[in-house]
């Protein structure tokens, strides 16, 4: 007869560990998304994306709010509107700002989670 071991607690390691791989997740899919539009020109940030008739631009930009929302409740900072700047091209460079930011924010397994399903997301639909 076996003897029964108790479930092992979750370790500050493991709960580190998830982080990081989170981080490491959500760099990957913003450095993805970043290499499909960092060539794009304005006539391309123009055109509706392929989920919907929101042009492009419209649709990067509700993600880099989003993620400058997720970070701001990690910060436990109110949450700021993100400026819209007059050039589209912009557009990946705040994206990784905004991602900087929300890593340094220290933020949860989740919310680091959440923000690479979004980017994913917005990766698809564009």
């Amino acid at each position: 007869m076996s003897a029964a071991f108790p479930p092992c607690p979750r370790s500050a390691g493991a709960a580190v560990d998830s982080v990081a791989m989170s981080a490491a997740e959500l760099d990957r899919a913003v450095e993805l998304l970043v290499r499909q539009v960092g060539h794009w020109q304005q006539p391309r940030w123009a055109a509706s994306a392929a989920a919907g008739n929101a042009p492009r631009a419209d649709v990067m930009h509700r993600l880099v709010q989003e993620i400058a929302n997720l970070a701001a409740d990690a910060e436990g900072q109110p949450r700021r509107t993100v400026p819209r700047l007059d050039n589209d091209l912009a557009l990946p460079d705040q994206l990784r700002v905004v991602t900087a930011d929300l890593v340094a924010a220290a933020p949860s397994a989740e919310a680091l989670a959440r923000a690479a399903a979004e980017v994913t997301a917005t990766r698809s639909a564009l």
